[in-house]
């Protein structure tokens, strides 16, 4: 399962900064997540306290933030929000947009004791 070995990944990044930072425990973590990004946020949900147990993150309150996907144009240069699966310019129709935000998978903040 893909959104397992995300969880696991995003427990030892956790697990460095709580090092960092001379924390002992994770009490609170947001997380980031695009809806182009490839992680199922059910998924993830369920997955994410089976990876951080037994580490300082567990039974943490996970936060997820979503982020839709948003896109730029290259033949009228608006900004728009497409109706997925389709990446059309919602504006022109034009196909030929950038992808400017949805693909975002990142660890936002921790809150730690």
């Amino acid at each position: 399962m893909h959104e397992l070995s995300l969880a696991m990944a995003l427990v030892e990044q956790i697990e460095e900064v709580v090092r960092q930072e001379k924390a002992t425990r994770v009490l609170e973590l947001q997380v980031v997540i695009g809806a182009y990004s490839g992680v199922e946020l059910e998924p993830f949900e369920f997955c994410f306290p089976l990876a951080a147990e037994g580490s300082v993150a567990e039974g943490a309150k996970l936060r997820i933030e979503k982020v839709p996907v948003r896109i730029r144009c290259g033949e009228c240069g608006k900004e728009s929000v497409p109706e997925l699966p389709s990446v059309a310019c919602t504006l022109c129709g034009s196909w030929g947009v950038e992808i400017i935000a949805g693909k975002e998978f990142l660890l936002r903040s921790l809150e730690v004791s």
